[in-house]
């Protein structure tokens, strides 16, 4: 089955609380509540029911949206309980008849939002003072335990059925690899020898139990339940900054207009080159007068650029991501007027600390995270009338090469980069570090220079001295550089070039996060291959029929 085949419709992640179908969301004072209530014939594609509150992509592409309303609708939120609203069962996770019908790209870039979105939730905790209790009303399994896991505190309740556990190996031949098996360890630092009982029973672990082997942080009696979630909420609620009397931002639908080969934002674009396999965003700077102070930030809410941008570059990542597979090398380009970048990246430096500031940081760190951990080939063309500059330099670091024009001769139409205090740890990517600290390996002297030409106008000579570009061809060479690495990076193996990036982007430090996309990389990705889970016996395809999986028995 191909995948053209398999999904041929595309997929939008453009959504509000008015089209949810499985989750609703309320907002009492500080504490907000996530309710899960999945509706069986609302999967996003055809063939399967979500039954048991088991989810899709479109489950997740509704709690994306439903975080961002948290953290920019209701700024007064301090901590969000997520539960389920159907009795005695929480979440069962990723619908099995959903991957069982699904092409291996399809489950991959599932599984992927999936964990971006968990991450989301983590991010929001560390940065931005919104903590999440699991709220475990039910049987919580899979990808269920792993939606707790993202969260700050697991509440089980304890009526002697409802229990936690990641089932995936014994049911499916498949690994908890989207996060679960990972967090098991690295976050909740379950003892090794219980996490592999834990991840090789179906019937998972209950009650006291839970609690001793860390898989949960309290339970309650059903009597109690409710009273002990509030209480642990507003337990949470306590130790946060964000405001009680903030005034939230409209999260107004973004607006695209979508073309036979391109996508069209107000602030982004994405051309489509088929025949090269390319395709080509522009990321463009503030236009006219901007905010330069809190209230005008606010009275501009969605609009202010740093947060359009974000979101509409997210949008547009998110779209090529799943709807166009082909499409192996994207070209990043800025354009526009530099100074305007660094005026907006100034105002956000100078009120950082205000929520919604806050919270724009968190949506462009995130929105570059996604680029990051995006497998497709990354190049950075510098060229005249570009603005990498700042936040939008970030860009030109996330790419796997950068090309930068040289004009020696034009100094008013040669490109330009510049530096300002974004690009030291700001955006950090997914293993914390800055996208300079991994480019130069934390090593102190070129981070030195780097962090010396703050301000500083850098043409293509000065940016290549200091390693902030790949490569600086003149205009004689340009068209000829570019077309021949273009067309050697589509004569490759898509399959390699995967593996290969994501080793290279992430060469030296590792954390919790670099692990789960890792492993969801390297190990799932080649399990979801393997015929033990998507054989004609293996054990996804025949779930659920009475029939029992055949393995092929040898240790690969």
């Amino acid at each position: 089955m191909t995948d053209t085949a398999a999904h041929p419709a595309r997929v939008d992640y453009r959504t509000d609380p008015t089209q949810y179908r499985h989750w609703k969301l309320s907002v009492e004072g500080p504490v907000a509540r996530l309710s899960l209530d999945i509706a069986e014939d609302g999967g996003i594609r055809p063939g399967y029911k979500l039954k048991l509150n088991s989810y899709d992509l479109g489950v997740d592409i509704e709690l994306n949206d439903a975080l961002n309303r948290v953290r920019f609708e209701h700024p007064q939120v301090r901590s969000v309980i997520v539960t389920s609203a159907k009795d005695r069962i929480f979440c069962s996770g990723a619908n099995i008849f959903m991957l069982g019908v699904s092409s291996h790209a399809w489950k991959v870039n599932f599984c992927k939002f999936t964990n971006e979105t968990r991450n989301g939730i983590e991010d929001s905790s560390k940065h931005s003072g919104l903590k999440f209790i699991a709220a475990v009303n039910g049987a919580c399994a899979g990808g269920g335990y792993e939606l707790a896991l993202a969260c700050d505190e697991i509440l089980l309740v304890d009526d002697r059925s409802s229990s936690v556990s990641l089932p995936e190996v014994p049911l499916l031949g498949v690994l908890p690899g989207t996060g679960g098996l990972t967090r098991v360890t690295d976050k909740r630092r379950v003892r090794h020898d219980l996490a592999d009982i834990f991840c090789t029973s179906v019937e998972g672990v209950r009650g006291q139990r839970a609690v001793d082997w860390r898989l949960v942080d309290a339970i309650a009696k059903p009597a109690q339940f409710g009273a002990a979630v509030q209480e642990r909420a507003a337990k949470l609620a306590e130790g946060s900054d964000r405001p009680a009397d903030g005034k939230g931002v409209s999260l107004t639908r973004l607006e695209r207009e979508d073309g036979a080969d391109s996508l069209r934002y107000e602030h982004v674009t994405v051309e489509i080159d088929r025949a090269r396999r390319t395709a080509t965003f522009t990321v463009k700077a503030p236009q006219g007068a901007q905010p330069a102070d809190i209230a005008a930030i606010e009275a501009a809410g969605a609009a202010w650029w740093p947060l359009a941008m974000a979101r509409q570059l997210d949008d547009a990542i998110l779209n090529m991501r799943t709807n166009e597979l082909d499409i192996g090398t994207w070209l990043l380009k800025t354009e526009g007027d530099a100074e305007a970048v660094l005026a907006s990246d100034k105002t956000m430096l100078a009120n950082q600390d205000h929520w919604l500031v806050r919270e724009t940081i968190g949506a462009l760190r995130r929105t570059l995270a996604r680029l990051d951990v995006s497998s497709r080939s990354l190049f950075a063309l510098i060229e005249s009338g570009s603005c990498f500059a700042g936040t939008l330099a970030e860009i030109a670091f996330a790419a796997d090469r950068a090309y930068m024009l040289a004009l020696p001769d034009d100094a008013e139409r040669a490109p330009k980069i510049t530096l300002d205090e974004f690009n030291f740890g700001f955006f950090p990517m997914v293993n914390d570090q800055s996208r300079l600290a991994r480019r130069f390996y934390e090593e102190a002297a070129p981070m030195e220079a780097a962090r010396a030409a703050i301000g500083k106008s850098l043409d293509a000579d000065e940016a290549l001295k200091l390693g902030l570009v790949t490569a600086a061809p003149d205009d004689i060479d340009w068209e000829d550089e570019i077309r021949i690495a273009i067309e050697e990076r589509a004569a490759m193996s898509p399959d390699a070039l995967t593996g290969l990036e994501a080793n290279l982007r992430f060469a030296s430090k590792e954390n919790m996060n670099t692990r789960i996309f890792g492993r969801l990389t390297a190990w799932q990705n080649w399990i979801f291959n393997r015929p033990n889970a998507v054989g004609e016996k293996g054990a996804l395809k025949v779930y659920g029929t009475g029939e029992k999986a055949g393995f092929d028995l040898n240790r690969v």
